[in-house]
């Protein structure tokens, strides 16, 4: 490196390169903790946890189902948010669930039904089984 006043750096050029450093540190940590922050679960949403619990009792993991439809049932133990839950098959919100999927075709599919509180926003509580449809 050419240096005008010679052939040793400054004590500045030195700090300035430092200070350079630090903020690139600065920045790639402000970075790595945002991505780590980021909310997962069902469509991406960050859920809370308000003590809910959620089981699936009815089908079993791995249950084979004769015919397209499917009694799902569940026991929820209402944290201090939930009011109801959600129901997905392969990823897909069944709007209106009332407890019984029905027009399934052949082969696998997951089930999960999630705790959601009065705005429809999930909650941490969670249960997923898949079935396979003969």
């Amino acid at each position: 490196m050419d240096y005008a006043h010679g052939s040793r750096p400054l004590d500045s050029d030195i700090g300035n390169r430092s200070k350079r450093c630090g903020i690139i540190r600065a920045l790639v940590l402000a970075l790595l903790l945002g991505l780590g922050s980021l909310g997962t679960g069902v469509n991406g949403w960050t859920a809370d946890d308000d003590g809910s619990r959620l089981t699936i009792v009815s089908p079993a993991q791995g249950a084979v189902i004769k015919g397209d439809s499917v009694d799902v049932q569940y026991q929820l133990s209402k944290g201090v948010q939930a009011t109801h839950v959600h129901c997905y098959l392969d990823g897909e919100y069944q709007r209106g669930f009332k407890g019984v999927l029905k027009g399934l075709a052949r082969g696998p599919h997951e089930i999960k039904v999630v705790a959601a509180n009065h705005d429809h926003s999930g909650l941490v509580a969670e249960a997923t089984v898949t079935i396979e449809v003969e």
